[in-house]
């Protein structure tokens, strides 16, 4: 994985997907105690920076193969990123999703055409059921981060953040990823590193699913105990991606952990100050951002709001806290 596989991916998905804008708010900055600047891809197409990855995926395909249909694993994002794409190429779509998943995302995802098939998250595995319907029906499997076109596709928004964070003119911060299997997180850190090495990425996930965390500690890839229950289910990951963690080890500073009240918290605060709408599992960063300055270095912090596709129940508990 290089620039140039990055900047082609940029070039396919150009007029196919948004340029999120970078907000801040003094409020905010106030409750860090430095300058947050908030990469806003809740407002992408289909609600989170999955459009990116999936757009670069399939628009990366033979188009005779293409034509023959995909098939996806995701909690939702993804899903409905997957689904976009394969509409809009005219191709057969299906989304393997958790039973759990948020009523939203698989009304959301059957509404942009894809037949969705349900499996238990606690058991069951996604990538053997994945592999099996590939085979039997001769679709092509996009997978969610463990995909180098995939990483390709989300590493775009690494390039907005570079340009837009030197049109601010800062240099040099740490900038903090939600982080689930890393395709993100990997991406990102890949274009930063072309195009603005003074920032350091870290991924950011929510206790008792911090795989990465542990791993990079580790210097080996490390699997969660539990993989199912967590608030923040769109990056409920058992272990970092076989492709992704290699870049992460080598370019990615140490990562932070955030609990589920700082979650909420933190929803309530992009929604009240920042004007968005974030989902638990997208708004990660922007919590450690909040509430781990001690484990921060830096006058600013740039932070991923990653998706917004919030469960309304959710989203009403956030809002109701005092904050």
């Amino acid at each position: 994985m290089d620039i140039a596989r990055i900047e082609a991916a940029a070039a396919r998905l150009e007029g196919h997907v948004r340029r999120t804008p970078l907000l801040s708010s003094h409020a905010l900055d106030a409750i860090a105690g430095r300058r947050v600047l908030v990469k806003a891809e809740c407002l992408q197409h289909t609600g989170s920076f999955k459009a990116r990855g999936a757009w670069a995926a399939l628009s990366a395909l033979p188009e005779e193969v293409r034509a023959n249909g995909v098939i996806a694993f995701s909690s939702g994002n993804h899903a409905q990123g997957v689904a976009r794409a394969a509409q809009a190429f005219g191709v057969p779509a299906v989304i393997i999703m958790p039973s759990d998943a948020p009523a939203l995302k698989i009304e959301g995802t059957r509404a942009l055409g894809a037949e969705v098939v349900l499996y238990e998250r606690a058991g069951g595995s996604r990538e053997e059921l994945g592999a099996r319907l590939a085979a039997e029906r001769g679709l092509t499997l996009v997978k969610p981060y463990d995909e180098p076109e995939v990483i390709a596709g989300q590493a775009t928004c690494g390039l907005e953040i570079a340009e837009q964070v030197a049109e601010e003119g800062v240099r040099e911060a740490d900038l903090l990823t939600c982080c689930g299997g890393g395709g993100l997180t990997a991406g990102i850190a890949l274009a930063v590193e072309a195009k603005a090495p003074g920032l350091c990425v870290r991924p950011v996930e929510p206790e008792g699913y911090d795989d990465t965390a542990r791993s990079l500690a580790a210097g080996r890839r490390l699997r969660n105990e539990v993989e199912a229950g967590g608030l923040c289910d769109a990056i409920l990951t058992p272990t970092p991606g076989e492709i992704t963690f290699p870049v992460l080890a080598r370019l990615c500073g140490p990562g932070l952990v955030v609990n589920e009240a700082e979650v909420l918290r933190s929803m309530a605060l992009a929604a009240r100050h920042l004007k968005i709408v974030a989902e638990p599992g997208g708004v990660v960063a922007l919590a450690a951002a909040l509430f781990r300055g001690d484990e921060i270095e830096g006058d600013a912090v740039i932070c991923t709001v990653s998706g917004g596709n919030a469960d309304p129940k959710v989203l009403a508990r956030a809002m109701a806290l005092e904050v």
